[in-house]
């Protein structure tokens, strides 16, 4: 159980002997809802997950810190990573930019340093294509559109099959893909999304269709034209999100009745 549907049951201060008395009474509340144990190989999996998402925050840390360093001496980087990345050593091997030789040392240990990160990361996400080779149900919701690798391991090492919850609206509930609902007078208004549950399995759903959004152009089939209706009538942040519980939906559907997604 969340520690938050625990609390309101506990009387008097913090302690062991409180906090047990308080999981009895909310552990027979009918509208308690439970987590459900994940196995050690889920727990495994994930734990290459939160290493992944660790270096590649340490990463976007180091690169703005390098462009921060460059602008102090009036060298403008150019904006993205990899375009960062071959900015780096051309100012560094540049003697006429009147970089000093000690700033010089300094970004250039730094830029060493970037370089260990991403191969890092290459690694760790080789390990995701080695675990998507082994793993049927992962190979089967990556043929949604904008699952990879990351994505279809994160999923299936955070919910198994989905059989704790009990529809996929449920599952994008978990995520914060929902909007939240404002009923009065019999009347229900929708709000935001919630964007309460799994931030990590939201953000890569989230990134994922953008990218398949943002590559539309002149595809025909349904889900492309669904999705550009979608954007006009919406606006693309909207239209993102709609996609992204889509295939929330979709992905719990493949898993739970373990069918084939067909492409339509």
């Amino acid at each position: 159980m969340a520690s938050k549907y625990v609390a309101p049951f506990r009387t008097g201060a913090k302690n062991d002997l409180n906090d047990a008395i308080a999981i009895c009474t909310a552990v027979i509340r009918p509208s308690t809802r439970f987590v459900r144990i994940k196995s050690a190989d889920q727990q495994a999996i994930l734990l290459l997950h939160r290493a992944r998402d660790h270096w590649v925050h340490e990463r976007t840390a180091l690169l703005n810190q390098i462009r921060a360093m460059l602008a102090e001496f009036g060298i403008i980087a150019p904006k993205g990573r990899h375009a960062l990345q071959t900015a780096i050593p051309e100012a560094l091997e540049d003697g006429d930019n009147l970089l000093p030789d000690l700033a010089r040392a300094i970004i250039s240990d730094y830029f060493g340093h970037l370089l260990s990160l991403n191969q890092r990361i290459a690694e760790q996400e080789q390990c995701f294509d080695m675990l998507v080779s082994r793993s049927r149900q992962a190979k089967k919701i990556m043929k949604v559109a904008g699952i990879g690798p990351i994505t279809a391991t994160a999923v299936i090492a955070s919910i198994g099959r989905g059989e704790q919850f009990d529809k996929g609206r449920d599952f994008a509930a978990r995520l914060g893909l929902v909007p939240t609902q404002y009923p009065t007078g019999g009347k229900p208004r929708l709000g935001r999304i919630t964007k309460k549950g799994d931030r990590y399995l939201r953000t890569l759903l989230v990134h994922g269709v953008r990218a398949v959004i943002a590559s539309l152009s002149d595809k025909t089939d349904r889900l492309s034209l669904w999705c550009k209706s979608l954007v006009e009538r919406r606006g693309f942040k909207r239209a993102i999100v709609a996609l992204a519980a889509k295939n929330a939906r979709i992905i719990w559907s493949l898993l739970r009745n373990d069918t084939e997604y067909q492409t339509i």
